[in-house]
């Protein structure tokens, strides 16, 4: 497959040591040798995968753009498979966009979100799920996130879904081959046995599979975690004390918090998308009251509550009602400020934490974060996480067609059990099999194929 040269600025626009211009394709060389200015030689001459140094330059005007190193790798050793050729620059947004601008002058095309790796996906270098595993290798929050994702990179989840496609495969094989040749009386008994068993075994494998991913999306996602309380109680303490910064304005006056503060966290290798609300309480502050209507709407939303209490105040009605809101959902309850003289009913709060967890704190002297952290990472993953040791499913796509392929391996199972015809749980099992192919990107169309890149950033 041949495709026209792209090019790309590949690093984050800004001041920086280094920035990366890339070229991929087949005119790749012979356009850097149009602009690149080595000590001796010339692009087409030098040896693949070296590093030279030299400088741009407009073969028009002869004048000297930048002061570069640049890298030669011959195709198919290269990520996409294409003649690649990196032009390392000083990072500085007016000499790299110019590097950019001439290449495009000279025949590249400025590629597009996710091109470089649409390109490994397409010229057979990576599959689908592996491309993803890019996207989520940049976007990890956390290094058990970065474990998961590297492994799905290297192709751990597509060795898997390639192994259950080619035994499904295989029994389909046989299942005709019997059919086809019904020489013996049990054939169609043996036939109905080997789908059967075969069948589960599948099944068994794909629910493995989906055992993992409620905890793989979090890794990937983050948990959208909201921390709710009444004003002062210490809840932009709370923020703080779990960034280690002071994003928050904390003081001791109510409804300081007028808006909400979002704030990702590792927490134990668990990323928090961490949300400070406004106060939750009744007020005639216009500004305050719009912050109060945000934190309801986000409360509705998060995947787990950090509801705070003050040790040192009476528990109130406000606090009774913040229990009913949040009923049912996943909750931890931290009272707060217990270095001060207690007020609190303590028994009551108990009483009305009962189905969640309670941590103590006293977030002005630091006491009770360790609590809280372990709080939190055994709620979702029973205090650890066995990331290289595991295969997570942490896409969403990925999670939604494994539930399909789930459903329809069930579907034969239960025909075959109830004794339907064997062609029709052919058509089950077929389908299976298109559903696990579409997670590596053997059987999908076109159209999704251009979206999933898309998310990608420029020159990845």
């Amino acid at each position: 497959m041949e495709f026209d040269t792209i090019a790309a600025i590949s690093t984050p626009m800004g001041e920086g040591a280094i920035a990366i211009v890339r070229l991929s394709g087949e005119q790749a060389f012979n356009i850097a040798d149009k602009v690149f200015r080595p000590v001796k030689g010339s692009v087409n001459d030098f040896a693949s995968h070296t590093i030279h140094y030299g400088h741009i330059a407009d073969p028009e005007t002869n004048q000297i753009i930048e002061e570069v190193m640049v890298s030669v790798m011959k195709g198919p050793k290269t990520f996409t498979r294409e003649d690649v050729i990196e032009i390392n620059c000083h990072g500085g947004l007016v000499s790299v966009n110019k590097v950019l601008q001439l290449l495009l002058k000279h025949g590249a095309r400025l590629a597009e979100p996710g091109e470089f790796t649409k390109r490994a996906f397409l010229n057979g270098r990576i599959d689908l799920s592996q491309a993803e595993g890019v996207m989520d290798l940049i976007r990890a929050k956390t290094d058990r996130a970065m474990s998961v994702a590297l492994n799905q990179m290297e192709g751990r989840l597509s060795k898997l879904i390639k192994k259950l496609r080619q035994e499904i495969l295989e029994t389909l094989a046989q299942v005709e081959v019997n059919i086809d040749y019904p020489e013996y009386d049990d054939v169609e008994e043996m036939t109905h046995r080997v789908l059967l068993d075969k069948s589960k075994q599948v099944r068994d494998e794909i629910k493995k599979l989906l055992v993992t991913s409620e905890q793989g999306k979090i890794l990937r996602e983050g948990l959208s975690t909201v921390i709710i309380g009444r004003p002062n109680v210490g809840k932009s303490s709370l923020l703080n004390s779990l960034v280690h910064e002071n994003k928050a304005i904390v003081t001791d006056i109510p409804g300081t918090t007028r808006d909400v503060i979002e704030e990702y966290v590792n927490v134990r290798g668990v990323p928090l998308r961490l949300v400070d609300t406004a106060g939750i309480r009744e007020t005639e502050d216009i500004v305050e009251r719009i912050g109060v209507e945000r934190s309801r709407k986000v409360l509705k939303e998060a995947d787990l509550i950090l509801l705070v209490l003050n040790s040192a105040d009476e528990l109130t009605h406000e606090d009774e009602q913040l229990f009913e809101a949040v009923e049912g959902m996943d909750v931890i309850v931290i009272v707060n400020k217990t270095d001060l003289p207690q007020k609190i009913d303590l028994p009551k709060v108990k009483q009305l934490a009962a189905q969640h967890k309670l941590v103590t704190t006293a977030l002005i002297e630091e006491q009770g974060i360790d609590e809280l952290e372990e709080a939190i990472s055994s709620l979702f993953f029973e205090g650890s996480i066995e990331a290289g040791d595991m295969t997570y499913v942490s896409n969403s796509r990925h999670i939604a067609l494994l539930n399909q392929a789930h459903e329809s391996i069930s579907d034969v199972i239960d025909s075959v059990e109830m004794g339907t015809p064997i062609d029709i749980a052919q058509i089950d099992l077929t389908r299976t099999w298109e559903l696990l192919g579409e997670i590596i990107g053997d059987s999908v169309h076109e159209s999704l194929i251009d979206q999933l890149f898309s998310q990608f950033c420029l020159g990845k």
